[in-house]
């Protein structure tokens, strides 16, 4: 197996693993429509790609020697997921956030890509995992390193597309049904509050 051929397994193997990018695309899915879950999972995408940008153009080293800027960017993240989770929470009861009468989503693709974008660039734990990452799949003796690095980001940005596209889009999918319900509504609204707290919990509490 070449290198390249390992990191697109590895790469998959990533990807398929819940996380935190793939919870908020469910959660934009099923509380926005299929397109919005695409919308998300474009979002994280374009995150990806200047997180793999910023790890070649060495970002992690300026979180070394100012870490302060990691615990700003941490910080602003959380700080945003929280105020998500405050707004969905606020409007649990207005069923015209996430569903019209005839339960369709409300929720604009564009919001739904802004959210994720934002979330995934306002993380600081994925320019150093894409800072101690992409260098391991990366051979110097090959020449163009920066060649490399940009085959494995735009590589990494692909096969992200490709898993969580099509989950966005299921998870889409069952949202349509579910708002049917305006009791059902109301829950994935409060789902959706907590999970978003959650994300925030997480990003603020877990630091490795």
């Amino acid at each position: 197996m070449s290198l390249y051929q390992a990191f697109v397994v590895a790469v998959v193997i990533l990807v398929i693993v819940p996380g935190p990018d793939m919870a908020f695309i469910i959660t934009m899915g099923v509380g926005g429509g299929p397109l919005a879950g695409l919308s998300a999972a474009f979002g994280v995408a374009v995150g990806l790609a200047v997180h793999a940008l910023a790890a070649i153009l060495g970002f992690a080293a300026i979180f070394a020697v100012a870490p302060f800027l990691y615990d700003v960017l941490r910080w602003a993240g959380a700080a945003y997921l929280i105020y998500l989770a405050i707004r969905t929470w606020m409007e649990r009861d207005d069923l015209t956030v996430v569903s019209s009468a005839d339960g369709a989503a409300t929720i604009s693709h564009w919001q739904a890509f802004r959210k994720a974008a934002v979330v995934n660039l306002l993380n600081p734990k994925v320019i150093l995992f894409n800072a101690a990452f992409l260098p391991q799949f990366v051979d110097p003796a090959a020449g163009n390193v920066v060649g490399q690095f940009l085959v494995l980001g735009v590589t990494l940005v692909v096969v992200d597309l490709l898993i969580d596209g099509p989950i966005g889009l299921a998870a889409g999918h069952a949202g349509q049904v579910l708002r049917r319900s305006r009791r059902i509504i109301k829950a994935l609204n409060v789902v959706t509050a907590s999970v978003f707290l959650g994300l925030a919990l997480r990003l603020v509490l877990v630091r490795d």
